[in-house]
């Protein structure tokens, strides 16, 4: 209750909730909003925006409904930004988890792969699985998921390697507590403060690849992503740009969204900073 208050005594975070509400709402509701297929026919391409009431901001080289295809993107983006935050938050929790407990060999072991996948950047290693394992929506969630784990590990590691030695975890040795119960129920719910603080990072480089991978055209093209609607727009950069920058508006406020939520989080998460207020 207190960590609560906190958060929403934070300007940040009502900010970034208020976004990413909003941001929803568009996900949620697009079906309702824009029944129908977001990537038909819908009419005269490139009509600019407020130019037809029927589509208010434009249409895209294709006759598509640039409003439809934003609402449908909405649910695309959350989806993959909660599926590969979720994919690469259980990866790098188990990992660091066990590195950072039992220390020793295992840790190196771990650390070294850890490094390994952070040898290459996590966009050339992204564009490696897609090329391998196809393009398909299912394919590029699963695959940015697996590209953005190391740093959820080495988070989790260091607060490991914190809370190991505490008294509370001595006491419960003394105990006769096995290491599975000790790691699930004593020291991962005192590391995770951190860690969920992190995911919000983690979500937006999740919809930031996304997108980068579809204006690319490397991500499923039978999917109204805002990455692909910005792809589209490339050829009329200079004459209709807006085809691009509606798009590239929504991602960026709703990155800034889940930044400020984030940021909302490690004020209310965060115990330096609680005891200060």
């Amino acid at each position: 209750m207190r960590a609560l208050k906190a958060y929403f005594r934070s300007p940040a975070a009502l900010v970034g909730s208020a976004i990413l509400l909003a941001v929803v709402i568009m996900g949620v509701g697009a079906s309702w909003f824009y029944p129908g297929d977001p990537l038909g026919l819908a009419g005269r391409p490139l009509q600019w925006p407020g130019a037809n009431p029927r589509f208010p901001l434009g249409t895209d080289s294709s006759g598509r409904d640039i409003a439809a295809q934003l609402f449908h993107g909405a649910r695309i983006s959350l989806l993959i930004g909660f599926v590969a935050t979720s994919i690469s938050v259980v990866i790098g929790i188990a990992i660091g988890a066990v590195a950072g407990f039992y220390g020793g060999v295992t840790d190196t072991v771990l650390m070294r792969v850890t490094e390994a996948f952070q040898t290459l950047p996590n966009f050339l290693l992204l564009l490696v699985l897609v090329a391998v394992f196809g393009s398909t929506i299912e394919t590029v969630t699963v695959a940015i998921g697996l590209v953005s784990w190391p740093p959820v590990a080495r988070l989790t590691r260091a607060e490991f390697l914190s809370l190991r030695t505490r008294e509370f975890v001595q006491a419960c040795r003394v105990q006769g507590l096995g290491d599975v119960h000790l790691i699930l129920r004593e020291v991962l719910p005192n590391a995770l403060p951190p860690v969920i603080v992190y995911a919000s990072v983690v979500m937006a480089v999740a919809i930031l690849l996304e997108s980068a991978l579809a204006f690319l055209q490397l991500s499923d093209p039978n999917v109204p992503s805002w990455g692909n609607l910005i792809g589209l727009g490339r050829n009329v950069l200079r004459t209709e740009w807006y085809v691009s920058a509606i798009p590239g508006v929504a991602i960026l406020l709703t990155i800034l969204g889940v930044s400020l939520v984030g940021q909302g989080l490690n004020d209310a998460l965060n115990p330096r900073i609680a005891s200060g207020r």
